[in-house]
């Protein structure tokens, strides 16, 4: 049985204005805990994006021919190999990187930046703004970490990041800057943050996870050092990620990883060990190299970067029937730092409402999928919070995707003003710490192991 909402219109035309590349979960299907099935609405795509139709395909035809990569004989070997080393073209080219920028592969963004803060120079001066996602505030150490405090304005952040840089001791530095904030979609001034940055002697690294699934990169026009990105939120979910940009302060870093693959040569003498180490990227790649991911993720980014225009016709025209359909909702208030352009991403509370609460009943009665919590940046979520006048420590984010059609978009409306207005139809209990439907029976796929 389909549940059909008593308020859900019906569209000549079910899919956005413009057609954009499918995605596998297209037309599955989940159980409300009510006991009938409804098509799912990803409205998640913040934090992690569905598998592209075209990266299933190419995942599927690689899989016969995996092996090991790099120093394998046998013909496999040389393809995956040959699979491996090409993506980092498909990379540099996605991020419009200059030509001897250096593209080491990576699990995810969080371990990108890892990579390079473990990178850095002594005694490198590192600056960032508090808003930043967890992944981009939190690897850097030392003295001279300047954190600046949420600004009220893009112009207020370029004024900020002045003063932040005037007064960093002399040396190495370093700015650490998103490309759109994961919290509330917003865009943030790349290019006049990088000028302030270059006039002080400072290089900059870019957190692009959440802008390269909205829009293009280019990191040389933008005058940016270093980018990193995420597979997971880029329709390629098999676990790669990426960090690009120059090769000098990677090369003379330690490896991530001591093991196989960053060695060149290893020596016994006696009971010590000599190791030469590889140069950049393998330096950094140590272990076998996940190459189906990488795969992924490289076809992801040439699928998504021969559509920009229909890519971002399609955002634009469902964020906009979005944010015009939650102001129709009583007590909701949008979160904002500055109220700038932003990619698909909105987060609000609602007044008097458990966010947790909505969340749950959004899943369980009406098929919808979007997050409530603090995002992985909580200073950044709770001071908006705060901003917003609410004492809650929880919002709730619905993100749009290529998966996100006009029908999810207003029944996610429909169901917050219902949820607001009448409250939830089933019974809820919280379960380690989440609300739960009672007597929830909903089964879970077959695939699942036991």
């Amino acid at each position: 049985m389909t549940l059909a909402l008593p308020s859900q219109r019906q569209f000549a035309q079910d899919q956005a204005p413009v057609q954009v590349p499918p995605v596998v979960s297209a037309a599955l299907t989940v159980p409300l805990a009510t006991g009938e099935q409804i098509q799912y609405a990803n409205l998640d795509h913040a934090a992690s994006a569905p598998c592209l139709s075209a990266v299933q395909d190419a995942v599927d035809e690689l899989l016969p021919w995996y092996a090991s990569v790099h120093r394998g004989a046998g013909f496999a070997s040389q393809v995956s190999t040959k699979v491996y080393e090409r993506a980092r073209d498909v990379l540099r080219d996605f991020v419009g990187a200059r030509t001897r920028d250096t593209v080491v592969f990576t699990r995810n963004s969080t371990d990108s930046l890892n990579l390079l803060a473990r990178s850095l120079p002594k005694a490198t001066a590192v600056v960032l703004f508090d808003t930043e996602h967890h992944a981009a505030l939190l690897p850097w150490k030392g003295p001279w970490v300047r954190r600046v405090q949420t600004p009220a304005s893009p112009g207020d952040a370029v004024i900020a990041l002045d003063a932040a840089l005037a007064a960093a001791p002399i040396g190495p530095r370093l700015v650490v800057i998103t490309g759109a904030s994961n919290v509330t979609g917003e865009l943030w001034p790349i290019e006049e943050l990088a000028a302030v940055a270059r006039r002080h002697g400072a290089r900059v690294a870019l957190d692009a996870a959440q802008l390269a699934p909205h829009r293009p990169i280019d990191i040389r026009s933008w005058n940016v050092d270093y980018v990193v990105l995420s597979g997971h939120k880029l329709y390629a979910p098999f676990g790669a990620g990426v960090l690009i940009g120059r090769a000098d302060w990677l090369q003379a870093a330690e490896p991530y990883l001591a093991g196989g693959g960053a060695t060149k040569h290893v020596v016994s003498w006696g009971d010590r060990l000599g190791v030469a180490w590889s140069a950049v990227p393998e330096r950094h790649e140590a272990g076998s190299p996940n190459v189906v991911g990488v795969h992924a993720l490289a076809v992801a980014c040439k699928t998504i970067a021969a559509r920009w225009a229909d890519i971002e016709a399609h955002e634009i025209a469902l964020l906009h029937r979005l944010r015009t359909g939650l102001r129709e909702v009583p007590g909701l208030t949008e979160l904002s730092i500055f109220d700038g352009p932003r990619v698909g991403v909105v987060s609000f509370t609602i007044a008097g409402h458990d966010a947790g609460l909505i969340a749950a009943a959004l899943s369980a009665e009406y098929g919808i999928g979007v997050r409530d919590g603090a995002f992985c940046a909580h200073i950044a979520t709770r001071r908006l919070l705060t901003k917003a006048g609410s004492s809650e420590q929880r919002a709730l984010r619905a993100s749009i995707g290529l998966g996100t059609t006009t029908e999810h978009v207003d029944r996610l409306v429909h169901a917050l003003r219902t949820l607001v207005t009448n409250g939830p139809a089933l019974n809820y209990r919280l379960e380690d710490g989440r609300w739960v439907p009672e007597n929830d029976t909903r089964p879970l796929p077959s695939f699942l192991i036991d």
